[in-house]
């Protein structure tokens, strides 16, 4: 028989604020976080602004000499995995941590890195390249560093799956938990590509935003006038554990995880499929899994990227699966706020799921302003509402073709 598996800890490194509550206050808020790029000299970039992550001080997590020899993204993960144990009151010591597993995602892995020792290789020689390069570059280094800070032995890997991975991650964990394969499984995603080259490398594409003279209303999901996504950064993280493990020891309950579905377009590698069926048929798995139909969903954190084809084939997708009650759904997209963080997205967006069945507060999409005549749906344009929500949905489409969605159901 399979297991429950509930949310018990949160956390969020973001571009509008380090820590769930502060997050989460800016979310309903209708707070952007998106700015001119601080990192580094962007001034020849055709893209000159991001949603970076301003206020994480590493000092508070690490010493010196271990930051150093960590890259952002994998500092970003262990930091959210500390924050989300503590929001569990999850005391490691009193569990048999061969039975706390660790999977998490990220999209791209230590780019940073990999960008400073290609400098260092091309204007200093190979003998300067650092010995710690590929163990801060490699996109696996965020589970083994949480596990080796947190001392976790269970289950441990790694998803990267382009923009669905946080929440492939998530999906993953609930099915390890559900086998029994863990009592406890710390899982999310976490990015630090706003670099020079992974900027480039996106405008090149043409999927970024150009609004470069205002870029605080650059990410405007499924607004007709929508020009790319906006490249973000930072970490999502949640404990989940089964929900005997979870009843045995007391701990407040966010959310149950109640379903999960993943597939492929088969299509191409960064357009999504035109008939949206593909990521119509992830929906109708989750939804499947849980139990439950179309007409159960309360809302749906969308992927809504604000590029021109995601948001009208997510939009056909809904409808495809939802019909009428696609008009009755509550939907928004926390990408207007805090951009597009890649591999973590879908893990972060979770976090915010979470905390809308937990609040009863559902965030807004921000810079709704001029309506699409193909997406013509229930956004929750530009305001936060207050609505209780018993079962709610997030989705992922990574380029690839990678579809993923899980529901979550209030306890």
């Amino acid at each position: 028989m399979q297991k429950r598996v509930v949310i018990t800890g949160l956390a969020a490194i973001s571009p509008v604020g380090t820590g769930k509550d502060k997050f989460w206050r800016a979310l309903v808020a209708g707070q952007s976080g998106i700015g001119p790029i601080t990192r580094f000299d962007a001034a020849a970039m055709p893209v000159r602004f991001a949603g970076e992550v301003k206020d994480f001080d590493a000092g508070l997590f690490f010493d010196r000499k271990e930051a150093r020899r960590m890259d952002r993204f994998a500092q970003y993960a262990v930091a959210g995995a500390r924050m989300a144990v503590e929001d569990a009151a999850l005391d490691l010591d009193k569990e048999n941590r061969d039975r706390v597993g660790v999977i998490f995602a990220t999209g791209i892995g230590g780019m940073e890195t990999f960008e400073e020792q290609t400098r260092v290789l091309l204007e200093r020689g190979p003998n300067r390249v650092s010995p710690f390069f590929v163990p801060m570059m490699i996109a696996n280094m965020a589970a083994g560093q949480i596990s080796i800070n947190l001392g976790t032995r269970g289950v441990n890997f790694t998803v990267v799956n382009a923009c669905a991975s946080g929440t492939n991650a998530v999906g993953e964990a609930f099915r390890a938990l559900q086998r029994g394969d863990a009592d406890v499984v710390i899982t999310g995603g976490s990015e630090a590509s706003v670099t020079p080259l992974a900027v480039a490398g996106f405008a090149a594409l043409k999927a970024l935003s150009v609004r470069n003279d205002d870029p605080t209303r650059a990410s405007r999901p499924f607004d007709r006038g929508r020009d790319g996504f906006v490249l973000g950064e930072g970490a999502g993280v949640l404990v989940l554990e089964t929900l005997e493990h979870a009843r045995a020891r007391g701990a407040r309950i966010y959310a149950e995880v109640a379903g999960y579905g993943c597939t492929a377009d088969a299509y191409h590698i960064t357009a999504p499929a035109p008939d949206g069926s593909a990521a119509s048929r992830a929906m109708a798995l989750a939804l499947e899994d849980a139990g439950l139909k179309p007409g159960d969903v309360d809302y749906i954190n969308a992927h809504g990227t604000s590029t021109e084809l995601n948001d009208r084939q997510e939009t056909l997708a809904i409808k495809n699966l939802f019909g009428a009650d696609a008009y009755r759904v509550a939907i928004s997209s926390t990408k207007s706020m805090i951009g597009h963080l890649l591999g973590a997205a879908g893990a972060i967006e979770l976090v915010a799921t979470a905390l809308t069945i937990a609040t009863g507060v559902i965030p807004p999409t921000i810079n709704y302003e001029e309506p699409d005549p193909e997406c013509d749906l229930d956004y929750v344009p530009n305001v936060a509402r207050e609505r209780q929500v018993a079962v709610a949905m997030s989705n992922s489409f990574g380029f690839g073709g990678h579809n993923a969605a899980i529901v979550l159901r209030k306890l």
